[in-house]
């Protein structure tokens, strides 16, 4: 798939990523989402066996986004969390799959004793 973003805006009230995409698509995606989804190594590990579940990230909020090429953006985090580079596919995904991957996420949190 070959996703394209056309928009991309971040309200800051609701710490909400808005992306919109040449195909149509848009997306809501809030930053805690965005932070425990997060692409980079530190979070997704090297294989699927080695994810990381981030826990406590309810309040994070995005204090920048940097533009990588024409194909990304790295979002960074006021927990410090910054090497996450969140390409369009890796967004068009995350809003695709939103309601099944947080529905995932609160029931690792929960098989772990964990919270948000």
């Amino acid at each position: 798939m070959s996703a394209e973003a056309t928009e991309l805006r971040l309200e800051r009230a609701t710490q909400t990523l808005h992306v919109a995409f040449a195909d149509g698509a848009r997306f809501a995606l809030p930053a805690e989402y965005l932070r425990v989804e997060s692409p980079s190594a530190e979070v997704q590990g090297h294989s699927p066996d080695q994810r990381v579940l981030v826990t406590g990230k309810r309040a994070v909020r995005i204090v920048a986004i940097e533009p990588v090429g024409h194909y990304a953006v790295r979002l960074i985090f006021d927990d410090g969390h910054d090497s996450g580079i969140y390409s369009w596919e890796w967004l068009h995904m995350l809003g695709r799959e939103q309601p099944a991957r947080w529905a995932a996420y609160a029931a690792a949190l929960a098989a772990a004793g964990s919270t948000r």
